[in-house]
């Protein structure tokens, strides 16, 4: 896997001062994205031991709320695979720091409904992600008001109760 950038100090992409991994590799093509250098799948730099060792000690500071994901595309099959070991890890070493995930893809219809059906891995990386915000960026639905989105269209979702109750549970910002 490939990465684009790591800001170690980014108030954009979750609540607080997060840790944010851009991946490359993005099929979606959105009009008007922010990141189109990324949807190359070998921009940028490879994500190594090494880089992850960086990661985790960025996500160490107490202040750092937790760990976002962007791209690119993070949950594209071919990103999977890389990132599952860092967001285990991250769930090792700071489990009380939610990690966020940025994709183009439906949560409950491609998401759960295709890649979860068809490819384990897509399970077993959902255990380990907090909140997804779902959903291409829609120019025309630019929002620059909306909070961590970029277009209406986009939601905020709590991976871990829409697993428990089987449908989607949006984002409640008094529990974080």
């Amino acid at each position: 896997m490939n990465y684009a950038t790591i800001k170690k100090c980014d108030v954009a992409n979750g609540p607080g001062v997060r840790v944010s991994l851009f991946v490359s590799g993005c099929s979606h093509h959105c009009k008007g994205c922010f990141n189109q250098e990324a949807w190359d799948y070998n921009y940028g730099n490879k994500f190594t031991e090494e880089t992850e060792k960086e990661v985790m000690d960025a996500l160490k500071p107490e202040y750092i709320k937790g760990l976002s994901l962007l791209g690119g595309e993070p949950l594209d099959i071919k990103n999977q695979e890389g990132l599952l070991p860092i967001v285990k890890k991250a769930k090792e070493l700071y489990p009380d720091k939610p990690i966020w995930c940025y994709t183009g893809y439906l949560f409950d219809k491609q998401v759960m409904g295709e890649m979860a059906v068809n490819n384990e891995t897509t399970n077993e990386l959902l255990k380990y992600i907090d909140y997804v915000v779902d959903g291409e960026f829609v120019e025309s639905l630019k929002n620059p008001s909306l909070q961590f989105r970029g277009s209406s269209n986009q939601r905020i979702i709590d991976v871990q109760k829409s697993l428990q109750n089987n449908e989607v549970v949006l984002w409640d910002k008094l529990e974080e």
